[in-house]
């Protein structure tokens, strides 16, 4: 994990998205332990407050959860609710954008499928 001091993004949320992501990619398998508030705390040196605040949001989202006295740990079903989480984002942030920008540009749906598509040929070439 690394924390990026200088971004505008707070560090709490820094750090969800860096544990969210470690669980979306098979860092942390679902129902297995992840590393303590003070853990993560020493290793960032930063105070365990804001480590605790950022996996206080990942318990909102249901992702982990708290076994009192053992520590926090992965949800099961958390990697598919990220997978929706991130497609959700991903639609809102590019494909409404690119449509609203498409039409801007008169451009038909065929003619975005067909630009779509020619990025995937690009792509694998």
């Amino acid at each position: 994990m690394k924390i990026d001091a200088g971004s505008e993004k707070p560090i709490f949320v820094q750090i969800a998205e860096q544990i969210e992501d470690s669980v979306f990619t098979g860092v942390f398998q679902e129902e297995e332990k992840i590393p303590s508030t003070n853990e993560i705390a020493v290793l960032l040196n930063i105070n365990p407050h804001t480590v605790l605040k950022g996996m206080n949001r990942l318990v909102e989202e249901g992702i982990i959860y708290k076994r009192r006295g053992l520590g926090m740990f992965v949800q099961a079903g958390a990697v598919e609710k990220i997978r929706t989480k991130r497609r959700d984002a991903f639609f809102q942030q590019y494909v409404a954008s690119m449509i609203q920008e498409a039409e801007k540009l008169g451009m038909t749906k065929d003619q975005v499928i067909a630009m779509v598509e020619r990025g995937y040929e690009d792509e694998r070439n």
